[in-house]
């Protein structure tokens, strides 16, 4: 898309796996990134035999089995709580895509390792993580913000996995000073 448009160079944005493709497309077209924005995502997320568990048991059982375990740690007690028609519309969404898409996706974060290349990532970075994401914790976000030469770390209150459902406030006001913090951030979609 980035050369079907003809961008020179943009600001991108992964959240959580795409977090990772984030990671993935610097380190094939640098070139290409002004600067990255990394939310609720690491460089590693999770072990092989973990991945493999998961991968069995959605092969085996459907991804019903794991959602109710996957919303616990993807958002807060408060927005289980309070927000329940949300945590439903996002249960189906897991629950509802196509099987091979999700086994596919397991398989690419658990072969996904960007520890050496997140050490050679030279242009500015923001990770974001929810201080209640229990799927990246913020001691692996923090891991990855120090990896990255310069990196800056941020930590969204009251957010678990998906801040952008939870506090897209807080998110959209830290993406926001980011790029306006970049030399030609002041410039970007008129803003």
């Amino acid at each position: 898309l980035i050369d079907c448009f003809g961008f020179q160079k943009v600001v991108l944005f992964g959240l959580s796996a795409g977090g990772m493709v984030a990671q993935g497309f610097y380190a094939r077209r640098p070139e290409l990134v002004e600067a990255l924005i990394l939310s609720d995502t690491a460089h590693k997320i999770g072990t092989a035999e973990s991945w493999n568990s998961r991968i069995a048991t959605v092969e085996r059982d459907g991804i019903e089995v794991i959602a109710d375990g996957i919303m616990k740690v993807w958002f807060t007690p408060d927005f289980h709580a309070n927000r329940a028609a949300e945590l439903a519309g996002c249960r189906n969404m897991l629950t509802r895509q196509a099987l091979p898409g999700y086994i596919g996706t397991c398989m690419a974060v658990r072969d996904a390792d960007f520890t050496d290349s997140a050490r050679r990532i030279a242009v500015p970075t923001l990770c974001i993580v929810g201080d209640q994401d229990g799927s990246t914790p913020p001691d692996l976000v923090r891991s990855l913000t120090d990896l990255i030469p310069g990196a800056r770390f941020e930590l969204i209150r009251g957010a678990g996995h998906i801040p952008c459902i939870e506090q897209p406030d807080a998110l959209v006001a830290l993406i926001r000073a980011f790029v306006a913090s970049l030399p030609e951030g002041k410039h970007l979609h008129g803003r």
